[in-house]
């Protein structure tokens, strides 16, 4: 079958956030020749592709999602050389590039939404959404997903322009063909110059309900998630394009649903090739709010995964992973970053890498980063935290110690502290001031470090990922869940049919005693990866302890 030679399906694809990777001068963010000076250590990391976060021109309101010119590299990233020379020098390691593409919506600093601003007349007026007010307001009730209402008043023409996001991004109009044409020679111009594939921000919310209705039930996102014409849209994309650059395509998926996600990344291959999608990093938000302070519902977590492994398996593909540069760091997160910090980022880990799907490491996680616990409002960048603590503290009236207790778990800029390269002044990310706090663990959690301790987080992540290449039920198997009832322990099996993989994670600190089914043949069966020294050299037996945070991953060939 054509799926078992693409490449994507045994690979691990690497994350970089630009801004925060690697600094190859003082200017405190982290540039593409940072990125270059890193290659080798992602080489012996062992992943297949970058993927790369915006590097296009851009005035950064939301860290590059808000672009204003798709053919140029941003000035505080490198020029165009630079960019060339990190895709030479990338595929000659084995390494493939995948960039992030936005095309949901353009910064309003674009030339296309400069035209349009103020002049109906514009040619570039239709690329995006106008409306004209209802009763003196807003056209809708639409809600920004940054929060606030999701339409900006054009004083000179009367007219609102919408945008999902912040004011400053602008919804591109999908209904508008010679939009669809522009999407189309952008992605073919970075193609033609050898990137290998591409990440599509918020694909499924380019086709909006064409009736501009008011929300009575919410915040409008039914309206424009997973819309009307978007597999429309996306197949069209990919017959003149994606299939003839041959380029892997991941789409970012905004609250969408399994139906969708198997038609997205379908196998006959006419949309993507794989989805992401958030469900099971919600497990933490208390009556489905994301800006509270919440513990995570472990059964709720199981029971995604299962309807995500057995929904996509044989019908799609998905994402595998716990952090981005828009999640808090999972060890923080659902581990535990303190007592068994190595332990439970291992764990997490295993527990993920041994799914059906294509895994994404996020720079900084294959060391175990953690939080990094800001104290003050005034550290922290992102856009999407400042405007909740606004709205929190200035209008809801939550105490301002809560809401930094809040954001100190959930916002973005968890993510987004500067990679911790060794032990030297700021981590040794640059030789000036980041633009972000680096958290303060990092003289002893850096890259230096882990590199040169055999039992680290980092050579656990190497082995993940020569695992998905040797064993080929990682990819291939079925998926069940032994224990979903557990209240501690995370048991899943694949199985092919020449193949059995268990994989067993307790996910919390106490120990617990595991019992696997008698009706499991163990005669044949080996431990091929643990977090706890000696594991692997037992003989596996249907009853033993698990260790906090202790993950096991048991192989039985038929």
């Amino acid at each position: 079958m054509k799926e078992q030679f693409e490449w994507w399906r045994t690979a691990t694809i690497y994350q970089i956030y630009p801004k925060s990777f690697c600094d190859s001068g003082s200017q405190g963010t982290g540039d593409i020749q940072g990125i270059i000076s890193k290659l080798d250590y992602l080489k012996t990391l062992g992943v297949d592709a970058i993927w790369l976060t915006p590097v296009y021109s851009s005035p950064m309101i939301d860290n590059g999602y808000d672009i204003s010119d798709y053919y140029n590299i941003n000035p505080d990233f490198g020029a165009m050389a630079d960019f060339d020379k990190l895709l030479e020098q990338a595929h000659q390691r084995g390494i493939r590039i995948v960039m992030d593409i936005v095309v949901n919506h353009t910064s309003t600093e674009h030339a296309w939404f400069q035209s349009a601003l103020g002049d109906k007349n514009s040619p570039y007026r239709d690329y995006y959404i106008w409306k004209d007010p209802v009763d003196g307001g807003a056209p809708t009730n639409w809600q920004s997903k940054f929060g606030g209402n999701a339409w900006e008043l054009d004083e000179a023409t009367g007219q609102y322009y919408l945008h999902l996001f912040a004011k400053e991004q602008a919804d591109l109009n999908w209904e508008n063909p010679q939009v669809r044409r522009e999407v189309k020679d952008v992605i073919s111009f970075w193609a033609e110059k050898g990137v290998d594939g591409f990440r599509l921000d918020v694909i499924n919310l380019i086709s909006k309900q064409q009736d501009f209705s008011n929300d009575c039930l919410g915040d409008g996102r039914r309206f424009y998630t997973d819309g009307p014409r978007v597999h429309e849209y996306l197949q069209e994309i990919s017959d003149e394009v994606f299939q003839k650059y041959g380029s892997v395509t991941v789409g970012e998926m905004s609250s969408t649903t399994l139906e969708h996600c198997q038609q997205y990344s379908s196998v006959d291959g006419k949309e993507l090739s794989m989805v992401f999608n958030f469900h099971h990093l919600k497990v933490d938000y208390s009556n489905g709010e994301k800006w509270t302070k919440a513990p995570f519902d472990f059964l709720q977590l199981k029971e995604i995964f299962n309807h995500w492994q057995q929904g996509l398996n044989g019908k799609g593909w998905g994402a595998l992973f716990w952090c981005n540069h828009d999640q808090p760091r999972i060890v923080s997160r659902l581990g535990n970053d303190q007592q068994y910090r190595v332990e439970s980022a291992k764990m997490l880990a295993a527990s993920v890498h041994m799914m059906q799907g294509t895994p994404y490491v996020y720079q900084g996680e294959e060391i175990g980063m953690t939080n990094p616990g800001y104290t003050s409002i005034e550290q922290y960048r992102d856009v999407e935290s400042t405007n909740m603590y606004d709205i929190m503290v200035n209008e809801l009236g939550v105490s301002k110690q809560d809401m930094l207790a809040i954001l100190a778990q959930k916002s973005r800029d968890n993510s987004r502290t500067p990679m911790q390269w060794n032990s030297s002044q700021y981590a040794g990310f640059s030789a000036g001031k980041p633009w972000l706090d680096v958290a303060g663990n990092y003289p002893e959690i850096n890259a230096e470090k882990a590199v040169a301790d055999d039992n680290s987080v980092f050579h656990f992540y190497r082995r993940l990922i020569e695992l998905r290449k040797e064993i080929e039920v990682i990819t291939t198997g079925d998926y069940s869940d032994m224990m979903p009832e557990h209240k501690n322990i995370f048991c899943y099996k694949r199985e092919s049919q020449s193949q059995v993989l268990i994989c067993i994670n307790n996910y919390y600190g106490e120990v617990v005693e595991c019992f696997l089914p008698k009706s499991i043949d163990l005669d044949q069966g080996e431990f091929v990866l643990s977090n706890y020294a000696g594991v692997t050299e037992q003989s596996p037996s249907h009853c033993f302890a698990l260790q906090p945070y202790e993950t096991r991953v048991l192989l039985i060939n038929r």
